[in-house]
């Protein structure tokens, strides 16, 4: 699914929108990670962590699928919706499963699993872009979602089959602390602008250098390729580090790469910052989840489910206002939105720490 962001020039064209409507494809996404977020701890106390994630790769392949298929806008929207529900149910879920199963390396293991994402972002930019340049349309490249996940199931899950006891007590509720909140807005800022570079990043790469939309597309593989590199290799780096002080690296890494990538009119420097924007993107949202999970350790279902909240309303709010923005004054001066979310994620981790500290010792 990681091609469907920077495609979203393509899919205006294709139905002769304008980038506030295109942008309701992202507001679905986002509404959808708000539906799994409340469905999070009731399905997870009824099937398991583990089986939860299945039920979210079912239901995600079933709206990408429909996305391929159907033309028009609101129905587009409507798959789009779909497929987010499943997408955010897996997500959730493996987060929580991989943090419980490695416990004191969870920063690691969230890290590298999301290098591993990143691989399959950058293979769906790559898929898509190729596919856009030839006769054949380049929703085709998302119809791979589909022969992975077979192949994910075949080769691992009908082997593993973790056995799951409903707890007695019921799902996971209660209220959440201040201080969750607070990191939950902060983690609010970080998505907001990662879904804005992703789904507007090959608009202002077209409009700043002047490549056309299928090379525009092409070339935002950076922003995964810098993703995934950061995400596997991050946490070697610095490790004496705790986890509050590594987010705010990365968080002025993906400041400072961005304001070049703004402002840059040549190709391979534009290319070279996006990179670096990925770099600095690549463990927000890993160590923000950590974040929230070890503020709020006894209630960790219920935690990563009102986190799916945030990321909701995150990826639902900020690719359509970025599209509203780019409507009324243009890509280019839309795009000052990001490096203000930028600015207000980094203020609010400084100001609230999670008393977090990752000692070397405890990631090797």
């Amino acid at each position: 699914m990681g091609g469907f962001g920077p495609a979203l020039p393509l899919l205006r064209a294709d139905q002769g929108t304008s980038a506030a409507i295109a942008g309701l494809h992202g507001t679905a996404l986002g509404v959808a990670s708000i539906i799994a977020g409340y469905l999070n701890a009731p399905v997870v106390h009824k099937f398991g962590r583990y089986k939860s994630i299945w039920l979210g790769l079912i239901v995600f392949n079933i709206g990408a699928m429909s996305f391929i298929i159907l033309p028009k806008p609101w129905q587009t929207i409507t798959a789009i919706l779909i497929a987010g529900i499943g997408l955010s149910t897996a997500v959730n879920n493996s987060f929580t499963y991989l943090s419980s199963h490695y416990k004191q390396n969870s920063a690691r293991a969230l890290s590298q699993a999301n290098g591993v994402n990143s691989l399959f972002v950058l293979l769906g930019n790559f898929v898509v872009g190729m596919i856009a340049g030839t006769q054949f349309s380049w929703r085709l490249g998302l119809i791979l979602c589909l022969p992975f996940a077979i192949i994910l199931y075949l080769l691992l899950g009908r082997q593993h089959n973790p056995e799951h006891v409903p707890d007695e007590s019921g799902r996971q509720r209660g209220s959440l602390s201040a201080k969750y909140w607070l990191s939950w807005t902060g983690l609010l800022f970080t998505i907001a602008a990662e879904f804005a570079i992703a789904f507007w990043g090959a608009a202002l790469f077209r409009e700043k250098t002047g490549v056309t939309a299928a090379t525009a597309t092409t070339l935002m593989l950076a922003f995964p390729l810098g993703m995934m590199v950061a995400r596997w290799f991050g946490t070697y780096v610095l490790p004496e580090l705790s986890v509050d002080a590594r987010l705010k690296l990365i968080i002025a890494l993906q400041g400072i790469s961005f304001m070049v990538f703004w402002t840059s009119e040549i190709v391979i420097t534009s290319f070279i910052a996006l990179f670096a924007v990925g770099m600095g993107t690549s463990m927000q949202f890993a160590l923000s989840s950590l974040r929230l999970l070890t503020i709020e350790k006894d209630k960790p279902d219920l935690a990563m489910g009102k986190s799916s909240l945030s990321a909701g309303i995150a990826i639902g709010l900020s690719p359509l206002f970025l599209g509203f923005l780019a409507d009324e004054f243009g890509i280019v001066n839309g795009f000052l939105l990001v490096p203000t979310l930028i600015l207000a994620a980094f203020t609010i981790v400084s100001l609230v720490p999670s008393e977090t500290r990752t000692k070397k010792r405890e990631i090797k």
